[in-house]
């Protein structure tokens, strides 16, 4: 099932979510580390907006700075902004934060057995989120949680909700997880990893459950991953991150018939694909590509393109200078000296 042909942003709906050169940097011993250098990008009520790449490349520290939980020290945001319905939440007091986080946006965890408390029911976890942002009895708030259980279908929610963590299995905590993120009725959802761990067969119901409470609430989602394979059932949009920036931002469509960066290219190759496997396209079986290299320290970047080590294209200009991030056709964004060369793809001279 294409889940994409089911939810669809507003049409000419404004941007929910504004992200404006947004900057996060660890101080350490080792030096300098720009987790997030630059990063730029708007969301738009019911889209679904995918982040994929390699671990180590900022996906995750951008979902974090989002919500401003950056641990300082060693982490600090320190620059850009990021405006939910034209507020820039980098200005507010800690006090007004808390009241984002949960409330204006949630986000799922990659790991729910080590983000859900072991020594609380999972009904109370579900209560506190509740009691936090709206003003109900305790009485209400359990009652309240019952319902998220049911609507993310967990048989016997009442039953549910007296059980703690290590009483359900991988994919029930994954559930009560999304219970808890959408408890308030977010305007962002960010999911970071969230089917992490879990078994083929699971992680099919729980994006599915994603995409059927999107529909349902209205909620724009930030779908973090690594599996393209998942972005392109479920996003509108994708953006390809590489050592803390972005590389490339297209139409999941466009982005899977047209890459117009290497690195994308080189994640798309290395989808597991039983017709080449075979022999069936080329009449050659060919062995499953990879990415040659490891992504480089972020203390220690090289000068000019960062993926220029790993790439098979890269030239003398590409080792000096970092190639500027443009729209190379409409709506498709890219940094990239030899990407029109290479595929074809330039509407800007």
């Amino acid at each position: 099932m294409d889940a994409r042909a089911d939810v669809q942003p507003e049409a000419g709906a404004q941007a929910l979510l504004e992200v404006d050169d947004l900057q996060t940097y660890f101080f350490t011993r080792q030096g300098v580390v720009k987790a997030v250098d630059g990063v730029s990008f708007a969301l738009r009520r019911g889209e679904t907006l995918a982040i994929v790449g390699e671990s180590g490349c900022g996906k995750s520290i951008t979902a974090l700075s989002l919500l401003r939980l950056i641990p300082d020290p060693p982490g600090r945001i320190v620059g850009g902004t990021v405006r939910l319905a034209g507020h820039d939440l980098m200005t507010l007091d800690e006090p007004a934060m808390r009241n984002v986080r949960g409330n204006d946006i949630s986000m799922i965890f990659q790991e729910p057995m080590t983000s859900l408390n072991p020594v609380m029911t999972i009904g109370r976890q579900i209560a506190e989120v509740i009691l936090l942002h709206q003003d109900v009895s305790r009485k209400e708030a359990l009652a309240k949680a019952v319902e998220m259980l049911r609507l993310v279908r967990i048989p016997e929610p009442e039953q549910r909700v007296r059980e703690y963590p290590h009483q359900l299995s991988g994919g029930m905590r994954q559930r009560a997880m999304i219970a808890i993120a959408l408890a308030c009725n977010p305007k962002v959802l960010i999911a970071d990893e969230p089917t992490t761990a879990l078994d083929v067969t699971i992680q099919a119901q729980i994006l599915e459950l994603i995409v059927e409470l999107q529909q349902k609430l209205g909620t724009a989602v930030i779908l973090i991953t690594h599996d393209l394979g998942v972005v392109a059932e479920t996003a509108q949009r994708v953006i390809v991150m590489y050592a803390g920036r972005k590389v490339e931002e297209a139409p999941v469509g466009e982005l899977f018939a047209h890459a117009l960066h290497p690195y994308t290219h080189g994640l798309l190759a290395s989808i597991p694909r039983l017709d080449l496997m075979r022999g069936e396209v080329n009449d050659t079986p060919q062995r499953l590509q990879e990415i040659t290299g490891i992504v480089p320290a972020l203390t220690d970047l090289p000068q000019g393109c960062v993926f220029a080590p790993r790439c098979k294209f890269a030239d003398d200009r590409c080792r000096a200078q970092y190639p500027p991030y443009e729209q190379k056709r409409s709506g498709h964004w890219a940094a990239c000296w030899n990407s029109d060369a290479l595929y074809g793809g330039a509407l800007h001279a």
